[in-house]
């Protein structure tokens, strides 16, 4: 009996005793890889290139880091992708063509393709990128959006809790903004990566704009498409409430065209360097206000599901990373030889790359 025993006990000790086979080493030319998918030089420097500034003279450090923190964010985007393949979550070729048609809308073709050219990039090269966008987006709507949700108890616990801040001591505006610059901005966030650079874009873009609005088009979505204000893009150009006071400090046209105009009006102003599409959402009168004042309750609702939407998107993609294997190979180089960083110059063929 002790010896048959011993002798089942063998298949599973040397079983146990088997090492797992280690991963093959990445190509000579990854700078990462994630549960085995590699992520190229070439495709670190394509992104680079899209939000380099050409006329820029950076130092090999500078880029470094910029590309360390590229690489981060592909890296990110890499695991929302495999994610998607395993949902058969993707984008329609229309919504692909779509999209890609909105980000060279304000540029004739020949425009638009000596961009592409200036920064090494194809078309090929940016609908992949609106593909990759458009699949990451449909994503997180399905796995975080969806899964948002905010109760009338949520509301009202949290207008009980901050009732101060809806008592006005003076009259206020509600005010959303589409910001057009005349020239090249250091930091962009809206959508589509949108920049005119130049007063002849700057009129275009404003005109596009203009006609999608007199189409229809929700003054919010265009805000976050096109505004090239950092800040207020992301929250759709909203403002949020300015007191008269706080009006009074703005330069004389933007004020003017809100004190002249009636809630639910868009006003154009000619900033001097660019174009600024004022919307005036609503006039608040100075008081207290109760959940029952329109707007209050949509305004926290909105901000609720805005937090809410924040934390679990950030749960999801820590879970994403930390159930993934994830090798950075350019982050190691550098870590491990501090004073020879890897080279930014792609090796000649047929030699080995630092």
């Amino acid at each position: 009996m002790i010896l048959l025993t011993s002798l089942l006990l063998l298949p599973l000790l040397s079983a146990c005793s088997e090492k797992p086979k280690p991963a093959p080493a990445p190509s000579a030319d990854a700078w990462a890889v994630i549960d085995g998918r590699e992520i190229k030089r070439d495709e670190v420097d394509k992104a680079y290139r899209r939000v380099a500034d050409p006329a820029a003279n950076p130092s090999e450090d500078e880029v470094l880091t910029a590309k360390l923190g590229l690489l981060d964010e592909i890296i990110t985007q890499d695991l929302l992708l495999a994610k998607a393949k395993a949902l058969n979550i993707e984008p329609t070729a229309a919504e692909i063509d779509t999209a890609f048609n909105e980000r060279k809308k304000n540029l004739p073709e020949d425009a638009f393709q000596k961009q592409l050219t200036a920064r090494g990039l194809t078309s090929a090269d940016l609908r992949e990128e609106v593909r990759r966008e458009l699949t990451t987006q449909k994503l997180i709507e399905h796995e975080v959006t969806a899964k948002v949700n905010v109760t009338d108890q949520a509301v009202t616990a949290f207008y009980n809790a901050n009732r101060a801040q809806f008592n006005l001591a003076e009259p206020g505006y509600r005010i959303a903004q589409i910001v057009i610059t005349n020239e090249r901005e250091a930091q962009l966030a809206n959508r589509q990566n949108d920049d005119a650079t130049s007063p002849e874009a700057a009129a275009r873009k404003l005109k596009m704009i203009t006609d999608k609005l007199q189409g229809g088009a929700q003054f919010s979505e265009l805000a976050m498409d096109y505004s090239e204000d950092p800040q207020s893009a992301p929250q759709g150009g909203d403002l949020g409430l300015i007191s008269a006071s706080q009006l009074q400090q703005v330069a004389a046209p933007l004020r003017d065209a809100v004190l002249k105009s009636k809630p639910g009006t868009i006003s154009q102003v000619n900033t001097g360097h660019g174009y600024t599409l004022i919307l005036l959402i609503s006039k608040e009168p100075a008081g207290q206000r109760d959940l029952t004042t329109p707007g209050v309750r949509e305004n926290i609702t909105a901000n609720l599901r805005e937090r809410q939407q924040q934390l679990l998107q950030a749960a999801y993609l820590t879970t994403l990373r930390t159930d993934a294997r994830v090798t950075n190979v350019l982050a190691k180089q550098v870590i491990d030889r501090p004073a020879q960083p890897p080279s930014l110059t792609p090796a000649a063929p047929g030699k080995k790359k630092p």
